[in-house]
């Protein structure tokens, strides 16, 4: 297996760990960025130089280009970015602070687009590469009490789309990482959510605090699992568009897009019918 180098935002718990301790451990080089550096202390200490650690909050746009380009010049080779860093918000739309929003969008979908944009002159200087872009089975299907979370996703696999495009002709491919629930950190750990509203107890949207409440029910996702899975992708050729990971984001998302299909094909007569003769 061939020796890489890999960029990967959010290190310091869920995927982004589970992946640096993998990589690691077979003799790749990481480039991790992490919010809090003494998070990393045991890895770094374990494995010496193969563990470039920077700090980044991933809001922070010249703070993005600062660090890709450090890492770029420092190592000499990145072979495969990762964008990890993100968070849930949840609750009512109308229950969320204009800085909630702000926040959730600068950190899942600004912050991923930033650190694409600032390792593409790179990856295609040196002659190609990989991006992951993790978003999840959230990027394609929707549910109450999870507008902003859904929001940040739906674009960032937009854009993301729209960049597998942009950049196959530069021998850089792109795979977005489409993951059910993981027992990580997400759910009990980083997720935010908004205030309580009376009028929406007991309907879909209210019900996502007490969702996020009960620790009785844990996800069924081996993270480490997936995350080896998605190591795994980069061997493929050509990359994968999309790598669904999971059991339920497998049922979420055929279900969804089978809706979706049910909702169009009917039209396509009158959709014809606005067409110039």
């Amino acid at each position: 297996m061939t020796q890489r180098t890999w960029f990967i935002t959010g290190v310091g718990s869920g995927f982004g760990r589970h992946m640096t301790e993998q990589l690691l451990a077979r003799g790749d080089r990481v480039a991790g960025t992490v919010r809090q550096l003494d998070s990393m202390n045991d890895l770094a200490t374990r494995h010496g130089e193969r563990l470039w650690l920077a700090h980044l909050d991933v809001t922070d746009t010249p703070a993005i280009k600062q660090v890709v380009n450090r890492a770029f010049a420092e190592l000499g080779r990145v072979d495969v970015v990762v964008n990890n860093a993100g968070y849930g918000l949840f609750g009512a739309a109308e229950a969320l602070t204009d800085e909630q929003i702000i926040h959730q969008l600068n950190t899942n979908l600004l912050g991923s687009i930033q650190v694409i944009r600032a390792a593409t002159p790179h990856l295609r200087a040196q002659g190609g590469g990989r991006i992951l872009q993790v978003s999840t089975y959230g990027g394609q299907t929707a549910g109450a009490g999870g507008s902003l979370y859904h929001a940040s996703k739906w674009g960032i696999e937009g854009f993301v789309e729209s960049m597998m495009q942009e950049l196959a002709p530069f021998n850089i491919g792109v795979t977005i990482v489409e993951p059910g629930g993981a027992r990580t950190k997400f759910r009990f750990g980083s997720a935010k959510v908004g205030a309580k509203m009376a009028v929406y107890e007991g309907t879909p949207a209210g019900r996502v605090h007490a969702l996020l409440e009960d620790t009785s029910r844990l996800p069924q996702g081996d993270a480490a699992r997936m995350a080896q899975l998605m190591i795994a992708s980069v061997e493929q050729h050509p990359a994968p568009k999309r790598l669904v990971l999971g059991g339920d984001a497998y049922a979420a998302l055929v279900k969804a897009l089978r809706e979706r299909l049910a909702d169009i094909e009917p039209q396509k007569d009158f959709a014809a019918s606005t067409d110039l003769a």
